[in-house]
């Protein structure tokens, strides 16, 4: 027996809701492979150290990033080692001698909790890094690298704010 037109249709569309839906992979893999993309562009290595609100650092031109390891900072009031206070400016100024004891007793303390040095770290020590205002006058800078010098903290690195190099605009 022949079917109608609508018979035929309603048949049609029966057969098709009986099969199962079919995912569109393509467009999903699409969509998976830009995210991939976008996000390997958009992860930099960028290491920021954290700097209190009160410290304003030298500019410098340096292209190194900072690395992660013992703080010093040096603000105009206090000096902190690892967010903890060990002195006042003014005491380290008027400290006798190239050294502030209390600063040495904090740094040895920390590389005791860090373990001794390994052979590869013997020559150069260990590493800190002394973030100090713009306006700390060079003597008291002085004196806390060489307090760092001698409790083993010899690898040390000075935190600044990076410039941009002034464009030549075609002029040579």
């Amino acid at each position: 027996m022949k079917q109608s037109l609508r018979a035929k249709r309603m048949a049609k569309h029966h057969r098709r809701l009986k099969q199962g839906s079919k995912l569109n992979l393509v467009s999903l893999m699409d969509i998976f492979t830009i995210l991939v993309f976008f996000l390997l562009v958009n992860s930099g290595d960028v290491e920021v150290l954290q700097t209190d609100k009160s410290i304003k650092l030298p500019a410098s031109v340096s292209d190194q990033v900072p690395e992660e390891n013992l703080l010093v900072l040096i603000s105009a009031t206090d000096v902190v080692v690892a967010g903890r206070a060990v002195g006042s400016v003014a005491d380290l100024l008027a400290a006798e001698g190239d050294q502030f004891a209390p600063l040495t007793q904090e740094l040895k303390y920390h590389a005791e909790k860090a373990g001794p040095l390994t052979e590869k770290n013997q020559l150069t020590g260990r590493p800190v890094t002394v973030m100090a205002d713009q306006k700390v006058p060079y003597q008291l800078l002085k004196k806390v690298m060489a307090t760092c010098a001698a409790a083993e903290y010899r690898d040390i690195s000075l935190a600044v704010t990076k410039k941009e190099l002034p464009a030549n605009n075609g002029e040579g």
